[in-house]
């Protein structure tokens, strides 16, 4: 199994950058490889992504999210096998560490060579990236889901 961990320092405070990241709909705006994502329900998305120049279609469900803290998932379905979490830091009023832990199982030579590599590392770094130019270009959340899953 891969993991990624990748960290990223966003100007904006930790209620807007969590606030943002509950807004899965958005991620094709600043996730490279992320086609599109529906939600659901409150704690299943439907994700269309495209690794490696292959398509594919899974189900990620939320098993916790906490409000300011925290959101783990873990695909469920489809040909994807991986889980992750995101948690939010404050460092100040205005500034936030955002963190991404992924483990998943590449399939197919171009993925596990992709991963021995650190593509894998990478593409999360660029989309954290673009993740922080998205939010604080915006300067507020699209939206909000502040439930909490335990």
């Amino acid at each position: 199994m891969a993991q990624v961990i990748e960290t990223v320092d966003v100007n904006v405070p930790v209620r807007v950058a969590y606030n943002q990241w509950t807004q899965f709909e958005e991620f094709p705006h600043f996730m490279g490889f992320v086609e599109s994502i529906t939600q659901k329900t409150e704690t299943l998305t439907h994700w269309k992504v495209k690794i490696a120049g292959a398509e594919r279609e899974f189900d990620a469900e939320i098993t916790e999210q906490h409000p300011d803290e925290r959101v783990a998932w873990n695909s469920v379905g489809g040909e994807e096998n991986h889980a992750g979490v995101v948690t939010f830091h404050r460092l100040s009023d205005d500034e936030t560490r955002v963190t991404v832990q992924i483990d998943w199982e590449p399939t197919g030579l171009l993925e596990k060579a992709g991963a021995v590599f650190g593509a894998d590392d990478h593409s999360v770094k660029k989309d954290l990236k673009n993740f922080k130019e998205y939010i604080e270009s915006r300067g507020a959340e699209s939206g909000a889901w502040r439930g909490d899953v335990s």
